[in-house]
């Protein structure tokens, strides 16, 4: 279900992180070495990326493989950033809203993702849909769970929560709603990220000397320093540090370096 990375760290062009490595998110399209659920992320994928001054990221989405892409194909090449957020899907229903359910999500300053399912959709998790402002459900970014789970996160970030919170009681509250649900989501707002591994595989390379943090569904090579997320874990990150913190406890373990 879905494959997602997110990069903080020294400018680079996106092919970098995207497409050349030798285990990349392009080929996890067709051939993921970790994936617990499905076999193929062929439904749609999308890259978001902050420019240099400009904190509103630039996305590009489509409804289709990504390695059938040209213009991906060009983009990674020639594109460069320092924080990005790519995202490569495995639909739970085929066709679902096209390129509106790829992720990631974007509002104001923030990319999101989720790698995972609402177990008994949408009937299960309708108390916890319920809650949001009507508004903001007709304003759902598609019909599906993905979309769901956004909407729910995006109103703790407008009503203030940091990007960790924001993730950690959306992911409580259906996991309650739903058992059973898998809820690996990835939030950026181009400075810091935010992950959950509920349910499937996540992965961390932090390169504190470089100053680069990379958060993703499954390492794109075979460097020994990837370590993986314990199930059940939020994980916040910058350039500098990551803390991992059990989505049933309250104090943060810090690796891979001091704080900024």
């Amino acid at each position: 279900m879905c494959r997602h990375l997110a990069y903080l760290g020294p400018v680079v062009p996106m092919g970098r992180l995207l497409s050349e490595p030798e285990h990349s998110l392009v080929r996890q399209s067709w051939e993921p070495r970790r994936q617990r659920h499905g076999t193929v992320n062929a439904d749609g994928f999308g890259v978001g990326w902050y420019a240099q001054g400009d904190p509103v990221p630039a996305r590009y989405r489509r409804a289709g493989p990504v390695w059938g892409d040209l213009t991906f194909a060009d983009l990674a090449r020639v594109v460069r950033s320092g924080a990005l957020l790519g995202a490569i899907r495995d639909a739970t229903f085929a066709g679902a809203d096209g390129e509106a359910a790829a992720t990631p999500f974007t509002a104001g300053r923030w990319l999101f993702s989720h790698n995972g399912v609402l177990r008994d959709w949408p009937d299960a998790v309708a108390p916890v849909a319920a809650a949001l402002p009507p508004e903001e459900l007709l304003s759902l970014a598609a019909r599906t769970d993905s979309a769901l789970i956004w909407a729910l996160v995006l109103h703790r970030l407008r009503s203030g929560d940091d990007l960790g919170p924001a993730l950690a009681g959306p992911v409580r509250e259906l996991a309650g709603a739903a058992p059973g649900s898998r809820l690996n989501l990835l939030l950026t707002d181009g400075a810091s990220i935010a992950a959950t591994a509920w349910g499937d595989s996540l992965w961390y390379l932090a390169d504190v000397p470089g100053q680069r943090t990379v958060v993703a569904s499954e390492p794109y090579d075979d460097d020994s320093r990837w370590c993986e997320v314990p199930d059940r874990t939020l994980l916040t990150a910058t350039r500098t540090r990551v803390e991992l913190t059990s989505l049933k406890e309250a104090a943060p373990r810090a690796q891979g370096g001091e704080a900024p």
